[in-house]
This record gives C-alpha cells, sequence and structure tokens, in this order.
C-alpha cells in the first residue's frame, strides 16, 4: 500500500512526520501543500483532512491527521522500525504519550505564536503582536524549563533518560526548531540559559542526521532570508 504524506516543510509537526519516515526508511510519497498560498483549505485537500491542516497521510484506504497519531500509526505500522521510537511496553508508550498530550497545551502553545508574532506574520500578511509575543515567551520558557526538570533530570541524553529518541524527541525538537527565524538576541535570550535543551536538541539531530538538517533546510532558508530584509531595513533607515 502507497503511503502518501501532505506536508508543509514550513510546518514544525510536518517534519517531525518528515523525519520519522526517512531515518526510519519508510517509503512515502510526499505531498507539498503549501500554507502560505492557502492549499490547506482547498476542497481536494479537505478530502484528506477535513479539519484543513497538516500533516496528514493517506495510507491505502486511511487517512490520517494530527501529528502525534501519525506518528504513533507508522511506528506500529511499518515492519523494522526500532522499538525505541514507540515502546511495545505499555508503560514505557504511556510515559511517551503523556509527554505529547503536554506538548499541545503548553511547549507549542508557546513556540507557535512567540515565532509567528515575532518573525513570521509579516510574511502571512498579518500585524506583528508584541503582548501575544510576550506572554507566549512566558509559556515558552516555563515549558522548556518543565521539560528540563522532568524528563531530561541528570544527564539524560534523551526524554525520560532514554538512550535512544523516541516520537516524543522528534516531536518536541521539531517545535523547538522553529525559533531558528527569530532574531538572535531573542534566541539566545530563550535558548541559552537552557543549556540541557540545547545539549538534547544535539542529540536528536546526531542520532537523525542527515535527514534532520535536510528537512530543516526550508527554515534555515527562512532565517536567512528575513536576516537579510532586517539588514536592508536597518540600511534603508540609516
Amino acid at each position: 500500500m502507497a503511503l502518501k504524506v501532505y506536508v508543509d516543510r514550513m510546518s514544525q509537526p510536518s517534519r517531525a512526520i518528515l523525519i520519522f519516515c526517512k531515518v526510519n526508511n519508510i517509503d512515502f510519497e510526499e505531498v507539498t501543500i503549501v500554507l502560505a498560498k492557502g492549499q490547506h483549505r482547498s476542497p481536494e485537500f479537505k478530502e484528506i483532512n477535513p479539519m484543513g491542516q497538516v500533516p496528514a497521510i493517506a495510507h491505502g484506504g486511511n487517512k490520517l491527521f494530527e501529528s502525534h497519531s501519525i506518528l504513533r500509526y507508522l511506528a506500529c505500522a511499518f515492519p523494522g522500525v526500532p522499538d525505541h521510537w514507540y515502546p511495545a511496553d505499555l508503560f514505557n508508550r504511556a510515559e511517551i504519550d503523556s509527554i505529547l498530550d503536554w506538548h499541545h497545551s503548553n511547549l507549542r502553545r508557546g513556540a507557535a505564536p512567540f515565532v509567528l508574532n515575532t518573525a513570521l506574520a509579516p510574511a502571512l500578511g498579518l500585524p506583528l503582536n508584541p503582548q501575544a509575543a510576550k506572554e507566549a515567551e512566558k509559556l515558552l520558557d516555563s515549558s522548556l524549563s518543565r521539560i528540563e526538570d522532568l524528563w531530561l533530570k541528570g544527564n539524560a541524553k534523551f526524554l525520560l533518560g532514554n538512550s535512544q529518541p523516541s516520537i516524543a524527541d522528534l516531536s518536541l525538537v521539531c517545535e523547538i526548531m522553529q525559533l531558528e527565524v527569530v532574531d538572535e538576541m531573542a534566541h539566545a535570550r530563550i535558548l541559552q540559559p537552557h543549556q540541557k535543551i540545547l545539549t538534547w536538541i544535539n542529540n536528536v539531530k546526531s542520532a537523525t542526521d542527515p535527514h534532520f538538517e535536510e528537512i530543516h533546510g526550508i527554515v534555515y532558508k527562512v532565517k536567512a532570508r528575513l536576516r537579510d530584509n532586517l539588514a536592508a531595513n536597518k540600511a534603508n533607515q540609516a
């Protein structure tokens, strides 16, 4: 059965799905849905995901959306995926599920609006909202601290003290990587106090090399473009 993966690489959860498939040698067709062009609102795509969001997949006659559900499905549906991604042990699996459930109401709710209201809004035709960014940064900082205190205790290489990454590691790190597009001062202000987070990010990168960096290429391009635009604006104001 052919697997189709509907994604926009600027979407954090889309990148997690793509990296997972590539690392685990899952054969798939990448179908690009450009959010900036409104392609997620098309009737054709809503036949795949009536919510009109990416990522989504179609596998055989089945369609599935919500990134965490997709990651769980892929980890179980395809032979040869190592157990560490989503363990067969029910308690270990439940621990990973608890982190994924926490993610959407905490880390994502801080990171996504912060990035939008400090960097990406103008590109989407939206105004920047400094107050929303300030509130999001507080939640983002507390979420990063929670990850360090609860799931990266001591010298833990990956979440829950695991020696290899799980789908939770991949999902959360892809979320944090969106911070690459904010300006250098904001990036340093948020991440430099969290050295365990920075080490963990590098561990996930290394464990998924070279696919992690390849899939995040679009983020680095946007970062460079925003930096160039900022420099040009400063030059014009001089």
